[in-house]
């Protein structure tokens, strides 16, 4: 087990209505990386998330939140971590969803790759990695949205959408990320970008995506359309760069 200096790496976790997942999530993490800082980033929850956490940060000093006035968007929660964690001079960030479909599990064999990459992805698309109790039309929107944007920006990323990274600050501290627009998913695809373009070394680990069992997912019709939106934006940037 490989167990990272206390002071130097944070868990990212956005949450909104994840009261029923956050126990089950914390102690997952314990048992994976024992120490571990946890960032909670929750945008008002209406069952009451934030308050949970706070109950928790009284028994254990390693976690801190950021509560928010509403639901202002995926893209804007994680891009607030990021920010914290530049902020308070940590040295790596690892994102994962608050619903337990990124389990803990695979946090180290993130962490085994640190060394030689500055952006490690949880893959669902490479070996080992897979989706589990997601419906036919789940599984194949992400596998369509993934090859749309490899073919569109020309990336060799198998899973460009998966929110499970664990990211080396310093690279994130290289970026305007306050001039990224992408406010909900398509945010993943926009900052991917940026860091590639600015010579990260990416790195892809196979994990294994379960479907949530507990709340209801915050996919819509809304959020696909602005990944979509982001894809294109990136794909814009992309051209940009090929004609200087």
């Amino acid at each position: 087990m490989i167990e990272p200096q206390s002071d130097s790496f944070l868990i990212l976790v956005c949450t909104y209505n994840e009261r029923d997942n956050l126990p089950t999530l914390f102690e997952q993490i314990e048992a994976a990386v024992p120490n571990a800082k946890i960032l909670v980033v929750d945008d008002n929850s209406p069952d009451r998330t934030s308050d949970w956490v706070e109950q928790q940060m009284k028994l254990k000093p390693s976690i801190s939140l950021i509560r928010r006035s509403g639901k202002l968007g995926l893209g804007t929660a994680i891009r607030a971590g990021m920010e914290f964690a530049i902020n308070n001079g940590y040295e790596w960030l690892l994102n994962l969803d608050g619903d337990l479909s990124h389990s803990p599990v695979s946090i180290p064999a993130l962490l085994a790759q640190k060394d030689n990459s500055d952006v490690v992805i949880g893959s669902r698309y490479v070996e080992g990695g897979g989706m589990e109790g997601c419906s036919w039309r789940r599984v194949f929107v992400s596998k369509c949205a993934n090859a749309y944007a490899r073919r569109i920006i020309g990336w060799s990323v198998h899973d460009c959408s998966s929110a499970f990274r664990l990211y080396r600050v310093s690279c994130l501290r290289a970026l305007k990320l306050n001039e990224l627009r992408g406010t909900g998913y398509g945010f993943l695809e926009e900052v991917l970008w940026h860091l590639i373009e600015t010579g990260a070394r990416l790195k892809e680990v196979g994990i294994v995506y379960t479907e949530r069992i507990e709340g209801k997912s915050k996919i819509s019709i809304k959020e696909a359309w602005s990944t979509i939106a982001s894809i294109h934006r990136v794909a814009k940037l992309q051209r940009g760069r090929r004609c200087l």
